[in-house]
């Protein structure tokens, strides 16, 4: 699933090679992936403009888009496995988006649920085998919290404070903190040595001031390396694995629904530190789906 780090890819490539383009037609016709719009809604807001800007917050995506006489921002959300391909009509393209291990072929459109077709002959879509990613007219994008790659040690700490609820869980809560999904809340909290049913509010200052360096230098090591799959931890998400850095096995628990992954020795859950208690008949070990 597309965390910050393939998001920004996606906007990137908005911001490349899409930006100052006429539009000349659009394709809205999936009326799932455009809800709430009508067919031809999102087209006809969008005929004659070109995309000025490309922002992201979190996971969440937008362009604005000009003339300025008209403020019209275009959302895109890539779901659980969108890519944004911008195609020319020389056959020249680049993507972003979602890691696929199965590589997109160039030139395979077939999963494209939206598309924009520039003055030039080139195209913009999101292409998104799960079709659960998203388009939308001037998405709510102000009830997100602060961007975790920009997030402030201020914001950082009071997102932390006065709360019950598990570390995992509160860095994963999009109204507090933008950016942060499965996959990388447990590369970021492996890093840092909390166990991921912390209650957040316990955290030491100590143990605060890890987890911001941690969640910094993951973020950084993903847009680095292309994605929250090349990062440390991910690898050893499965059954029988062992902690890269100690070798001690890798523990597998659900913390607020999610399938979490933790090393057994150095992510420990200490009396009076605050804690999670797991559900009655779930067993941690070495045993479990790595999702």
């Amino acid at each position: 699933m597309p965390e910050l780090p393939e998001v920004e890819s996606a906007r990137a490539v908005i911001e490349r090679n899409g930006l100052g383009r006429c539009i000349t037609d659009v394709d809205d016709s999936d009326t799932y992936v455009c809800r709430p719009h009508a067919p031809g809604e999102i087209r006809h807001a969008l005929l004659g403009r070109e995309l000025t800007s490309a922002m992201r917050r979190g996971k969440s995506m937008w362009c604005q888009t000009g003339p300025p006489s008209e403020a019209v921002t275009l959302g895109i959300h890539l779901g659980m496995s969108g890519k944004v391909v911008i195609a020319d009509a020389d056959g020249a393209e680049i993507d972003g988006g979602d890691y696929w291990e199965g590589r997109r072929e160039p030139g395979d459109y077939r999963w494209a649920r939206f598309t924009v077709t520039f003055e030039d002959g080139g195209r913009l879509m999101l292409v998104d085998p799960r079709r659960l990613g998203r388009i939308r007219l001037n998405p709510p994008v102000d009830q997100l919290g602060p961007d975790a790659q920009l997030i402030t040690p201020e914001q950082f700490l009071t997102m932390l404070a006065g709360t019950s609820a598990p570390i995992k869980a509160r860095i994963m809560d999009q109204r507090r903190i933008a950016g942060i999904g499965n996959l990388l809340a447990d590369e970021i909290l492996w890093r840092a040595r909390i166990h991921p049913a912390r209650i957040a509010s316990s955290l030491t200052p100590p143990e605060q001031r890890r987890m911001l360096r941690s969640s910094r230098d993951a973020i950084r090591a993903a847009l680095r390396d292309g994605g929250v799959h090349a990062l440390k931890i991910i690898p050893y998400r499965r059954a029988g694995s062992t902690c890269p850095r100690d070798h001690a096995p890798m523990e597998t628990g659900p913390v607020d629904g999610r399938t979490s992954w933790w090393c057994s020795a150095e992510q420990l859950l200490m009396p009076g530190s605050g804690g999670v208690a797991f559900p009655r008949g779930v067993r941690t070990g070495q045993h479990g789906p790595g999702v």
